[in-house]
């Protein structure tokens, strides 16, 4: 069944996606024009498709948007809100296409009365998500730019086949927590030809527990040909009280942000009674162009935080242009084990090109770096009894 959508409201769209539901499935397509809208949940089978000179705009009032409430969710609530704009749970074959745009006004949630240069600040209330999509299999996004989310523009969770493709993310870089693509806990997600311009995180992989007997696995994760430009990080993977985060790729990208690819985990992120779990492996990023501000390339872990692996993670093909060493450090309790660092190349600023303590099979193989001369320092003679300073 397929319908086309003429009254512009939110409410309309939502009638049509009902019925086609209702019907065993089809496409909603809706006509050129402006949509606002708050809450639109999508069911199994339908697509909806926004061309081409369509945009659904979210409402700038936080309470116009209804709470995602399900009981394998309701210990988990980022930023604070349950609160998004495209919503579906324990659905498949699902789908947003099309050449049009959901704009979430995001800049519209924040206070804005800052200094110039400085991120807008957090309002007290909750921000909504783009879209917040839990336990969905065969899903499918193309086409679409999804423009100024308040928090983050994805949150995807515990899903199963999805592709995105074609996409554009374009969020106000002044905002804060308005991550590109959330990926946490799926199997078997495709992210292709698309371009990423976040104040937060582009891509983030993930795996949150929702509880502590209940496994979560991010696995079998493609990246390739898309283009990151970040205020933070252009990838992240983990947090130290994941669970486990397992053979995903990053490929052909080319990345502008403050830092580049990052396997934080600092105290600061653990859970309350926690000491760490994540466990990272298999990992590989090829053939990158990247040039960040900061630290191109760092997996950290911080003192005292025992996780329970982080390894085989491979760099090849890395054009870098950075402000900072790469930085590779494990410690005491969680020794990093096979890193390789395969053809990497460029200029770092820093007088160091790569920092490194805690790992176990560090692999270095063409690594091609200048770096810069470090701060002048001024000659001090102190007095010594040496032979030689009698000459």
């Amino acid at each position: 069944m397929d319908i086309t959508v003429e009254r512009r409201d939110g409410a309309s769209v939502q009638e049509a996606v009902d019925r086609v539901a209702s019907a065993g499935g089809g496409r909603v397509s809706l006509e050129p024009g402006e949509y606002p809208c708050a809450t639109i949940w999508l069911r199994s089978n339908v697509e909806l498709n926004i061309p081409a000179g369509a945009r659904l705009v979210g409402s700038p009032r936080p309470d116009d948007y209804e709470d995602f409430l399900d009981p394998g969710l309701d210990a988990v609530a980022p930023e604070g809100s349950r609160k998004c704009l495209l919503a579906c749970r324990d659905a498949e074959n699902v789908a947003v296409t099309g050449g049009g745009e959901i704009d979430g006004q995001g800049p519209l949630f924040y206070d804005r009365d800052v200094p110039p240069g400085r991120s807008y600040a957090k309002p007290p209330h909750p921000r909504t998500r783009m879209a917040q999509f839990f336990r969905c299999r065969n899903v499918r996004f193309e086409g679409v730019t999804f423009r100024d989310s308040p928090g983050w523009t994805f949150w995807l969770v515990g899903c199963e086949d999805v592709h995105v493709r074609a996409i554009r993310i374009d969020g106000d870089q002044r905002m804060i927590n308005n991550d590109g693509i959330d990926i946490d806990s799926c199997r078997r997600v495709t992210v292709s030809d698309s371009f990423f311009r976040t104040g937060d995180d582009c891509l983030i992989l993930r795996a949150i527990r929702r509880t502590p007997d209940e496994p979560s696995v991010c696995e079998d994760v493609v990246v390739t040909n898309c283009v990151l430009d970040s205020w933070c990080q252009g990838v992240r993977v983990g947090c130290p009280s994941d669970d486990t985060i397992r053979h995903a790729i990053f490929s052909n990208i080319v990345c502008r942000s403050r830092n580049g690819i990052f396997f934080e985990n600092p105290v600061r992120y653990l859970r309350r009674g926690d000491t760490g779990y994540l466990n990272a492996s298999d990992i590989r990023f090829s053939n990158w162009d990247l040039e960040c501000r900061e630290i191109p390339i760092r997996i950290n872990v911080e003192d005292g935080i025992a996780l329970r692996g982080v390894e085989r993670i491979v760099f090849s093909g890395m054009r870098i242009r950075a402000g900072k060493p790469i930085h590779i450090c494990g410690n005491a309790g969680t020794q990093l084990r096979e890193v390789s660092l395969r053809d990497i190349s460029g200029t770092i600023d820093a007088d160091a090109p790569l920092v490194a303590r805690s790992v176990e099979g560090l692999e270095i193989d063409g690594f091609r770096m200048t770096t810069g001369r470090g701060d002048a320092r001024q000659l001090e003679r102190t007095p010594s009894s040496s032979w030689e300073t009698q000459f």
